[in-house]
């Protein structure tokens, strides 16, 4: 048995990607996107006439170009969310544009608009997951539309008040950032890595996991951003785990058994006692975790800079615009 399916047996994969060929490839149970991830498969030919398409749709409702890209961006990521969900069985999550992360209400705004798309396009709710960045200001939008019924996935996720915030809010699902966290302490301690035991990102959703199983909460830990295929079976029987592709070639070229390293019962025995943050209390505790500050920043400007990025490649490109 390859390590890919050993893995399969007790923690769903999800695809990190949105390139229809891997998922094709790969048959997941669910995909993940985002603008980086939207960017590089736009830069396919394959993907020209869903490009053509949502630009010649953001110019038919609006003359103004910001409202057009706009428009183009979430016509672009629910295109290519549909394809997904024509090859996956389970769900597929659309990102709100990072540049709204501060910004709450209009976040509930931009993800109901996504919602329209989706309804429009004759996918029901229960299969999209709203993406958006685990600030105070998008947990809080989480919150509402979690409420209104429209599940949400808590993207950027780097600090244990943000996983606290997160299951308090009723979200449906967290993607702590594994590898982006590991990347942070290894150029902050100026090693060249860490025994997966010892891997900051790996035990940063191990204390989650255990946290969420110890006190009952039911949002989902679905580990991501991965480096190499010892932190992802480090976290064998986690939620979920979302992989990009290379990394679920190298798990299914291996062979092998796959201990169960994250398991309920154990998170039961022992563990942290219950906290919570309201917002004085989780802006400090994210401002003294020196890496969940610099990254989730990080994070946002870097999906801000792809999705003006992939504006500008899709009207640059288009085959059909005026």
């Amino acid at each position: 048995m390859s390590k890919l399916d050993a893995l399969r047996e007790m923690t769903p994969v999800v695809a990190d990607t949105g390139d229809i060929a891997s998922i094709e490839a790969h048959r997941p149970l669910d995909a993940t996107t985002n603008p980086s991830l939207l960017l590089k498969a736009a830069k396919l030919p394959a993907y020209q006439p869903l490009v053509d398409e949502a630009v010649a749709y953001g110019q038919r409702r609006s003359d103004e170009r910001s409202e057009q890209s706009r428009l183009m961006m979430d016509k672009l990521a629910v295109s290519v969310g549909v394809r997904i969900l024509d090859l996956v069985p389970g769900r597929v999550s659309t990102e709100v544009d990072a540049r709204l992360s501060f910004d709450t209400q209009a976040t509930i705004a931009r993800a109901m608009q996504i919602m329209g798309l989706y309804d429009a396009a004759g996918i029901g709710k229960e299969r999209i997951l709203i993406k958006i960045a685990a600030t105070w200001e998008g947990i809080r939008a989480a919150e509402v539309l979690e409420r209104e019924g429209f599940h949400c996935n808590l993207t950027l996720m780097f600090g244990f008040a943000q996983a606290v915030a997160c299951a308090e809010a009723g979200v449906t699902l967290i993607s702590p950032f594994v590898g982006r966290i590991l990347d942070w302490y290894k150029h902050k301690e100026g090693v060249d890595g860490y025994a997966p035991e010892d891997d900051p990102g790996v035990r940063s959703v191990r204390r989650i996991y255990d946290y969420y199983k110890r006190h009952g909460y039911e949002t989902t830990v679905m580990g991501a951003s991965f480096r190499n295929t010892d932190q992802i079976l480090a976290l064998a029987g986690c939620d979920l785990l979302t992989i990009a592709p290379p990394l679920m070639d190298a798990l299914d070229q291996a062979e092998g058994e796959v201990p169960r390293r994250l398991d309920p019962a154990h998170a039961l025995s022992d563990g942290e006692a219950r906290v919570s943050f309201d917002e004085p209390s989780f802006r400090w505790a994210l401002n003294e975790d020196a890496m969940a500050t610099e990254k989730l920043s990080e994070g946002i400007r870097n999906f801000a800079a792809d999705t003006v990025e992939l504006e500008r490649f899709a009207f640059e490109t288009c085959t059909q615009c005026r």
